[in-house]
């Protein structure tokens, strides 16, 4: 099966060996700025869900099933858009998905009522699912294969770096303007990093079309079926407590206020770790960078349940365990695309793909377990998000033996 059209994405130099194109870290950083506005549409809602609620007249966990149902769109959509769109120029589909996620947030900040915010949210999905996996297929493709993981932790960089930044600033733009407002402040980024993207990117073909049948059978190989289920673990445990983060934040003793601070530094903390990633899976391997990643984001959450259980403050606790947990959670990512990649580099982009579809499927699992925790009690969100962790970490050391060669 074809990959992005690397040869194109490379020239040839003197000595025969292959170079990045000119231009290549200018590209992957604008598709950085890409996946940017990709993450701060996907994750700014948990920044401003109790006043979306209220404004709609609906619960803050039937507010927050627009996230999951985000998140289930973009990951049965993510495969489907990648068969459809094989043949398109690479630089003309990733232009095109941002416009579509830019049009979608102005149709979610008009939403009359939870329905039609929804429908918003699923064209935004098709937006982010279309270009999610072809910056990352992209990123790798214009580098050498020793610098993939670095590159990707780059253009991932961009959803890390929307938890730091655009969640907090949007969160901040809902506090005082409006939710709405704030949905249309990144409606309006989308499509001026949509230019970027046109004006800086290389023109890079398309592929050859591949049936759905096809893509999917990657399925089937032992070695992406030991890797893939992960994703979903790992993000689910991230996601129980992050997307109804500020009623769980309220339950550890932060004050009103606050919050934005703690979202700051589960950015920063998402920021770190994602580059921490990159670097220490180039050069320790992936599994000893996840086995890691497990267990501090297992502690980063355990803790959390039991201050909220014994009802103790520990405020100089708690922004710590904050920026452990998003270094956690997002450490993951890097590593698990340079697995994929590894067992099955013929198909590179598909099996980013499915990674994101992983993402996003763990994402929605870790939102409907919250949603369904959070009338019980921050308590049992928290402890199922450790338990999540757990499960992932199980679950890496059971299969990693057999899923990845030289690590």
């Amino acid at each position: 099966m074809p990959s992005v059209s690397i040869p194109s994405a490379r020239r040839q130099r003197t000595d025969g060996r292959e170079s990045p194109e000119r231009g290549g870290l200018s590209s992957i950083l604008v598709l950085a700025l890409g996946t940017f506005a990709v993450g701060t549409d996907a994750f700014v809602v948990a920044g401003f869900l109790p006043s979306m609620a209220g404004e709609l007249h609906v619960s803050t966990a039937a507010a927050g099933q627009s996230i999951t149902v985000f998140a289930a769109a973009y990951a049965l959509l993510s495969p489907v858009l990648a068969t459809v769109t094989a043949r398109l120029p690479r630089r003309a589909l990733l232009v095109g998905a941002l416009i579509t996620l830019g049009l979608a947030n102005l149709c979610s900040a008009l939403a009359p009522d939870l329905a039609v915010l929804i429908a918003g949210r699923i064209v935004a999905a098709a937006g982010a699912a279309a270009y999610t996996p072809t910056a990352g297929a992209v990123g790798a493709a214009l580098v050498r294969p020793e610098l993939r993981a670095r590159a990707l932790a780059v253009v991932i960089g961009g959803l890390t770096v929307a938890t730091a930044l655009g969640v907090p600033l949007g969160s901040l733009a809902g506090h005082w303007l409006g939710w709405r407002t704030a949905l249309g402040i990144v409606a309006g980024m989308c499509l001026l990093i949509a230019l970027g993207v046109r004006l800086i990117m290389p023109v890079l073909p398309g592929n050859a079309r591949v049936p759905l049948r096809t893509r999917l059978a990657v399925l089937r190989r032992p070695a992406v079926l030991a890797v893939l289920p992960l994703t979903v673990l790992g993000m689910g445990a991230a996601y129980t407590a992050y997307a109804y983060s500020v009623p769980v934040l309220r339950a550890v003793r932060v004050p009103d206020g606050a919050d934005l601070w703690m979202l700051f530094l589960y950015g920063l903390g998402a920021v770190l770790g994602n580059l921490a990633s990159g670097y220490a899976t180039d050069r320790w391997g992936s599994v000893r960078v996840l086995t890691a990643g497990y267990v501090a984001m297992a502690l980063s959450l355990a803790l959390p349940a039991w201050i909220a259980a014994t009802h103790v403050s520990l405020p100089a606790v708690v922004g710590p365990l904050v920026l452990l947990w998003g270094a956690s959670s997002w450490c993951q990512t890097p590593a698990q695309q340079h697995r994929l990649i590894e067992v099955a580099p013929q198909e590179a982009p598909l099996v980013v793909s499915l990674n994101s579809s992983g993402i996003y499927l763990g994402i929605g699992l870790g939102t409907v377990l919250g949603g369904l925790a959070l009338p019980h009690g921050a308590t049992l969100v928290y402890a199922l998000g450790a338990a999540l962790a757990v499960a992932a970490l199980l679950f890496l050391r059971i299969t990693a033996r057999g899923a990845v060669r030289g690590n």
